[in-house]
């Protein structure tokens, strides 16, 4: 898992690809009269938040039967959840909206829009290129609530997601009713729970406490996970193939629709009882 700091690196790039937006407005701008390129740059930032809160309330309208189990979650906007297609038109749309009387300043900021663009496209297929090589399901030696012996490769067949946590991090205990809806709703699907540095009384203790049905919940006392899958907080969450190789990693806490969408879009697992 690659991140800069705290931020994980798709939210770095996206950061990064607005600020050359922003940098290829300002300079085409130049050649109009007045201060254009400033107010070509204030358009790409404008442009940006409207694009941002257009692509969430997309995926939200996409996936609101998830969102409608625990409607808290529409805010929580750290699961991933927009769609850049529709944020991508409606910044379109604004900046068309908002030149439609200073035509001149509608190509330079159109030319900063499409330059962040054609960025984030070449590092998504950046991102791509590296899952294809990958660490493998790790085979870490970790331990039943029974005490019994267990790996990750033992998952090895089908799909695997496991799930980095602990009682004591909030978005993970926010998380797993989410976790234990999936593991019912998805058969295909092993959800693989893997306790970080807890002892085994702390960890029954916080399931009674909670009565969650959850299965596959395992021990990993020293905290080998995180090492040998670069894992950097909890909650992580990692998304493997039936082959054993990492597909998709999810940095902080899931949220239904977040998680649904992954399910779709990585194994094509709809839930049980879906159309």
């Amino acid at each position: 898992m690659i991140g800069v700091g705290p931020f994980p690196l798709h939210v770095v790039v996206v950061g990064l690809c607005a600020l050359l937006a922003w940098g290829v407005a300002r300079t085409l701008a130049r050649r109009l009269p007045d201060a254009s390129h400033r107010m070509a740059g204030a358009l790409v930032v404008d442009a940006l938040f409207v694009g941002l809160l257009a692509a969430r309330i997309a995926y939200v309208l996409v996936w609101w039967r998830e969102y409608a189990i625990a409607p808290v979650s529409v805010i929580r906007i750290g699961d991933g959840g927009f769609n850049p297609w529709a944020g991508l038109a409606a910044g379109i749309a604004f900046v068309a909206w908002r030149t439609r009387a200073a035509t001149l300043l509608r190509r330079p900021v159109l030319a900063g829009i499409a330059a962040g663009t054609l960025a984030w496209a070449a590092a998504s297929a950046a991102f791509w290129w590296m899952q294809q090589s990958a660490q493998p399901l790790p085979d870490s030696a970790l331990a039943t609530l029974d005490g019994q012996p267990t790996a990750l490769a033992d998952y090895r067949g089908q799909p695997v997601v496991v799930n980095l946590w602990a009682t004591w991090c909030p978005p993970c205990r926010r998380e797993m009713p989410v976790l234990a809806r999936a593991q019912a709703a998805y058969p295909g699907v092993s959800f693989v729970l893997v306790n970080q540095g807890e002892d085994l009384h702390t960890i029954r203790g916080y399931l009674e406490e909670t009565g969650l049905d959850l299965q596959h919940v395992l021990r990993d006392p020293h905290s080998r996970t995180m090492a040998e899958t670069g894992a950097r907080a909890l909650p992580t969450t990692l998304f493997f193939d039936a082959s054993g190789r990492l597909v998709d990693t999810h940095l902080g806490e899931l949220t239904g629709a977040s998680l649904a969408d992954t399910l779709r879009s990585r194994y094509g697992e709809v839930p049980k009882g879906s159309p």
